[in-house]
């Protein structure tokens, strides 16, 4: 058999192969968080959120709903470039929200049981 012989039933199997995943994965409700922003969003979100004075200060002058903070650590953007590492905890992040949020700049740092939002800045 040629090349040109075998390419079809190559490619058919592909089309029918790559429907079946799709099929099987869409029912199972999977997410993919393999990318280093979607890991650390994803840490912090399986903690509990501890929110510092500051930031409690912010989000009544402001007027700013804690669901915007849920929805920042789902979909926000982790500057990665500028983690910072501290001797109490992991780290600290700076996520900035997308889209509708883009003014809101969150300062979390993540420990290993919770996650303290220190700052929250309103562009």
């Amino acid at each position: 058999m040629t090349f040109k012989q075998r390419l079809p039933y190559f490619l058919g199997g592909l089309i029918i192969g790559t429907i079946i995943v799709v099929f099987i994965w869409g029912k199972k409700n999977t997410t993919f968080d393999y990318g280093p922003n979607a890991r650390v969003l994803k840490n912090i979100r399986a903690k509990e959120r501890i929110f510092s004075e500051n930031a409690l200060t912010i989000l009544n002058t402001k007027k700013i709903d804690t669901a915007y903070i849920s929805q920042i650590l789902k979909n926000g953007d982790v500057d990665l470039a500028h983690k910072i590492k501290l001797d109490s905890c992991l780290y600290q992040y700076n996520i900035k929200g997308i889209d509708s949020l883009k003014n809101i700049t969150l300062t979390v740092i993540n420990c290993e049981s919770n996650a303290i939002i220190k700052a929250i800045k309103v562009e």
